[in-house]
């Protein structure tokens, strides 16, 4: 056979294990074998394994081989968020998926993220975030509230999938973002929706984030609580001593 790019190797590896040609608990074949059969280098070889390994397929282990772990990749996302200005752009390169748009009176578990009274109406924009061309589950779903009286913007949200719903309400209203506050916890998954969206079983660890988006005047205009399934999402700090 001619020579195959890492590209293609993973690709062709991929497609076996997520088709289940290649069985969870399979042994893959030895890094020389890999090389015998697709005539590459074994630096190549070794490259398209870390691949593999980093999204969850497989295990790697001396004296045993690469084991075949799971059949569908994990989601895993990184945030750099450090300003509003990153956050905007984490919006343009995951593409949003709205799953409904609708008013309702918020109660229970989300009156209280949002920190408002049962019952208190708020136009309610339901999504799912998807990498750009990606053949995983979805990353994130996430509800985000708003005023009823900016109903327009549900229809913005459609067309629009690369901007924020924040975004969107700055420019259509003027209503700038002056600070967002940011709760992270984790928690159970409870609602049916979010589960079967991110192919989650109900109870499944997840982790929540819930962002407040204030004015200058520190009034909040938008609510918006993201959750993630377990082990898909890192945070990363850099911690400096200060001068003194």
């Amino acid at each position: 056979m001619s020579k195959s790019n890492s590209a293609d190797i993973t690709r062709q590896l991929l497609d076996g294990i997520t088709t289940g040609r290649l069985p969870v608990g399979t042994l893959l074949p030895t890094e020389f074998e890999l090389c015998e059969q697709f005539q590459a280098s074994r630096y190549t070889i070794r490259a398209v394994l870390q691949e593999l390994q980093e999204l969850g397929l497989v295990s790697r282990r001396k004296n045993v081989g690469t084991r075949v772990e799971a059949t569908r990749p994990k989601a895993v996302f990184r945030p750099t968020l450090a300003s509003v200005d990153d956050l905007v752009q984490f919006g343009a390169e995951h593409l949003r998926v709205v799953q409904a748009v609708e008013t309702v009176a918020v109660a229970g578990e989300a009156a209280r993220e949002i920190g408002c009274a049962e019952g208190t109406p708020w136009l309610r924009i339901a999504s799912v975030r998807l990498r750009e061309g990606a053949r995983t589950a979805p990353m994130a779903w996430t509800d985000v509230y708003i005023d009823p009286a900016y109903e327009e913007i549900g229809e913005e949200v459609r067309r629009s999938p690369d901007k924020l719903v924040s975004a969107l309400i700055e420019s259509r209203y003027a209503r700038q973002i002056a600070e967002i506050q940011q709760d992270v916890r984790a928690s159970t998954l409870a609602d049916a929706r979010i589960a079967q969206a991110l192919q989650l079983e109900p109870g499944a660890a997840v982790l929540k984030i819930v962002r407040r988006y204030m004015d200058a005047a520190g009034e909040t205009f938008e609510v918006s609580v993201t959750v993630h399934p377990a082990e898909s999402f890192s945070v990363s700090m850099r911690l400096k001593r200060s001068a003194g």
